[in-house]
């Protein structure tokens, strides 16, 4: 039975219990997309401190990196300026038995692009325009879409943006365009209207993550992205380990002659 916090958020115990049974499933969504050759695109967009770092992060854990990939681009090059709007994140689409998760995508032009006045009102509309075609593609070549938003309220964002200016070791994760953003917040919420308008589509429709709560939102955004790929379940064959090889004679160099880091962590002994 869930353990709800005092403040209504899910508890810690809860969380991990129901996060360890999604980790099996997402293993063998994995064997089902290697075995298949399934091609599997995931986006995740939202507000800044929405939670879509930490949701990814919970996703690839169980993963092997061959198979799930994370794909978060940094601003185009002088070079990637000049071409076809899509193509640099065209260069990361999946091969057969591959899933890639983009933190952040093609979408920068209908959100932080447009608000900040990083593309031309000709640039934007276009994006708008062009955007339902190419996705229309990758489906009809056979990969599956899945989009999802993170949305967080403006209370709860501030108080995550306070907790990371204080952390040093999160501090990392504030820039200057997300203090612009917060300054901006209308603004953004009329760019994400307008793109839901024209890009939520039958085909490729947004799915919302309430992620005020960040546990929650994890364990509903994986339990409803397994939903959304038919797997079935592959099993996985018995595994022998065989017997270790005799060392035949080998006499191993003496622990000596090698750089060993030292243990500096050392548990005193209880009192």
């Amino acid at each position: 039975m869930e353990t709800p916090q005092k403040n209504g958020q899910l508890g810690k115990k809860f969380y991990r219990t129901e996060l360890a049974k999604l980790h099996v499933e997402l293993a063998r969504l994995q064997r089902y997309i290697e075995s298949n050759k399934k091609r599997i695109v995931v986006l995740f967009e939202g507000r800044d401190a929405a939670g879509k770092g930490g949701t990814i992060k919970r996703i690839t854990e169980p993963l092997n990196p061959r198979v799930c990939r994370i794909v978060a681009l940094s601003k185009p090059t002088e070079r990637e300026k000049t071409q076809w709007y899509f193509q640099r994140y065209a260069n990361h689409l999946p091969a057969a038995g591959e899933m890639i998760l983009f933190d952040r995508s093609w979408y920068n032009r209908a959100g932080v692009e447009r608000v900040m006045g990083f593309c031309s009102e000709e640039e934007y509309w276009e994006f708008l325009r062009e955007c339902p075609i190419f996705e229309r593609m990758l489906i009809q070549n056979g990969i599956t879409l899945i989009k999802y938003w993170f949305s967080v309220s403006a209370e709860e964002q501030e108080r995550r943006f306070r907790r990371r200016i204080e952390d040093p070791t999160r501090k990392w994760k504030i820039s200057p365009m997300d203090i612009e953003s917060r300054a901006r917040w209308t603004d953004y919420s009329r760019a994400k209207d307008q793109m839901f308008l024209h890009t939520d589509l039958p085909n490729s429709p947004w799915w919302v993550i309430e992620a005020d709560d960040k546990r929650r939102a994890r364990l509903n955004c994986i339990a409803h992205l397994l939903d959304q790929i038919p797997y079935s379940r592959i099993e996985i064959p018995e595994i022998t380990l065989p017997p270790l090889q005799s060392d035949q004679g080998y006499v191993r160099p003496a622990m000596d002659t090698q750089r060993i880091v030292g243990n500096q962590f050392s548990k005193p002994a209880d009192p």
